[in-house]
């Protein structure tokens, strides 16, 4: 099984009640069952996106964004879903998480990324944007453009809906 980089989005009374639950519980089970719907897998994308962004020379404040869209942020105490056996990320990095506010923030610089742009800025033979890119792009069927441009526009959309609603993003790999 391959480990990929998961997203939530939730409102914080929800990860306040998987807290008390984690807490209540003699496992430490905090019931995390976020709703499908507001679940994205990235897949392995994430080293993909910021890799065209670097080589599509898009500006720091821009990079970060994305950087902060695909890391979270470690404010939030989220030690509570790192436990075994229940822990959401067994495999990669403690989880992590953006407040309403950062994902806001987030939300409107990926709408200002023109990554279509940036994919342009590639050299147009693929073999020759499959080398420059690197990370395994080469063994992505049908090419890393499309890949990383769908998985952009899943992550842009995933945030400004996240945004729209006031709500958190939890990032684990799973």
């Amino acid at each position: 099984m391959a480990v990929t980089q998961q997203l939530a989005r939730v409102p914080a009374e929800y990860l306040a009640s998987c807290r008390q639950s984690a807490d209540a519980s003699k496992d430490g089970d905090p019931r995390w069952d976020p709703p499908l719907a507001d679940v994205l897998d990235l897949d392995w994308a994430p080293f993909l996106l910021e890799r065209v962004c670097r080589l599509g020379g898009l500006d720091d404040v821009h990079r970060c964004a994305l950087r902060q869209a695909l890391d979270g942020d470690t404010a939030i105490d989220l030690a509570f879903l790192n436990i075994h056996p229940h822990a959401i990320g067994p495999f990669g990095p403690a989880p992590t998480a953006l407040s309403a506010a950062q994902v806001a923030r987030t939300a409107e610089l990926l709408g200002q990324i023109d990554f279509p742009a940036l994919l342009a800025a590639l050299p147009p033979d693929e073999a020759e944007a499959v080398s420059l890119v690197g990370n395994g792009a080469d063994r992505i069927v049908g090419g890393p453009k499309k890949y990383v441009l769908r998985h952009f526009t899943a992550l842009r959309g995933f945030y400004r809906a996240a945004s729209q609603r006031q709500l958190l993003v939890v990032l684990w790999w799973d």
